[in-house]
């Protein structure tokens, strides 16, 4: 069987970009694959460049399973007070999973950019929170918000199924 390569032009995209003043540049686009908001499922991928752009500073709060399709992921753990974890870097083909409450963190895609799988599982819906850079609580993002904001601002290519 000839496996066929990932085609990222199929899928509808949201780009997201930060506010000026940050330390960190943030830049990457996401779409959603699929959800089911009864079961607390959703599925998605979030594609980063290569040009240093990270989501935004997150905390997960929903079971993720993770799987790099393309490039790589880089991630690193904040802590109070500056404090920082080691770097890790996650290449196509490498999966993880966490468990709720995750330590706050910063990702983004390596020198040549990277897409990863992420699967979200949660009773409540939650998906994760939005971080200051005090590691302060700024927005929950549960289910219904990521969809309806993908609905909403998302590119016309692709379909969402559910």
């Amino acid at each position: 069987m000839e496996m066929g390569s990932f085609e990222s032009g199929r899928y509808r995209w949201r780009e997201v970009t930060g506010e000026p003043g940050l330390s960190y540049k943030v830049r990457h686009d996401y779409t959603i694959l699929g959800y089911d908001l009864g079961a607390g499922t959703l599925d998605m991928l979030v594609r980063w460049a290569g040009d240093g752009g990270h989501c935004p500073i997150h905390r997960h709060r929903a079971t993720t399973t993770v799987l790099v399709l393309e490039g790589e992921q880089h991630l690193v753990d904040l802590f109070p007070g500056g404090g920082r974890g080691e770097p890790k870097v996650r290449r196509a083909g490498d999966y993880a999973l966490t468990v709720g409450d995750a330590d706050p963190h910063l990702e983004c895609g390596g020198a040549d950019g990277g897409v990863a799988f992420f699967g979200n599982h949660s009773e409540s819906g939650l998906l994760y929170e939005l971080l200051d850079e005090d590691l302060n609580a700024v927005l929950e993002v549960n289910m219904e918000l990521l969809v309806a904001d993908w609905k909403e601002n998302a590119g016309e290519a692709g379909e969402l199924t559910r």
